[in-house]
């Protein structure tokens, strides 16, 4: 089920005419699956991409290899080479990619501790970029940021 912020987010975009595309790791699909249980996700959603394991950004998304080596897959940078590629693929008005650490066993350190989530929201009035730690559950901690982006979103776009 959709959060209030979400559907409101959807709202939001169908009223703009825009369309959105989700490239996800650390969420793994949750934007997309959200957003394509709002009322108005026909009108929205474009598609999404889960670029979970590093072969997938590379491979897939065309990611280099030595920028994910130089900052971690789980980066700010990172998460923006995602989000102008995704962009491409897909032609959409709003392009969200998320990437960060839901449990140990990745790139988290005391400066990047578990729950750390990196936003790149790239829309027609500007681009968004947002890291922020979130605490709880591998779930709860997806869910904090999944209506993150959308409150990102609604504020950005009006």
């Amino acid at each position: 089920m959709s959060s209030q912020t979400i559907i409101k987010c959807s709202e939001a975009i169908a009223a703009k005419g825009w369309r959105i595309a989700f490239v996800e790791s650390a969420s793994a699909g949750k934007l997309s699956a959200d957003f394509s249980l709002t009322p108005l996700s026909g009108k929205i959603l474009r598609g999404g991409i889960v670029c979970y394991e590093v072969f997938v950004k590379e491979q897939i998304l065309l990611v280099r290899h030595a920028l994910i080596e130089q900052y971690t897959p789980e980066s700010a940078e990172v998460t923006q080479a995602l989000a102008e590629r995704a962009a491409v693929i897909f032609n959409s008005d709003i392009t969200v990619a998320l990437t960060g650490l839901t449990t140990p066993g990745g790139s988290e350190s005391e400066e990047k501790p578990v729950g750390t989530i990196f936003l790149h929201i790239i829309t027609p009035v500007g681009v968004i970029k947002h890291r922020e730690v979130f605490c709880g559950s591998p779930e709860e901690i997806v869910q904090q940021a999944a209506d993150k982006a959308a409150s990102l979103i609604i504020q950005k776009i009006g």
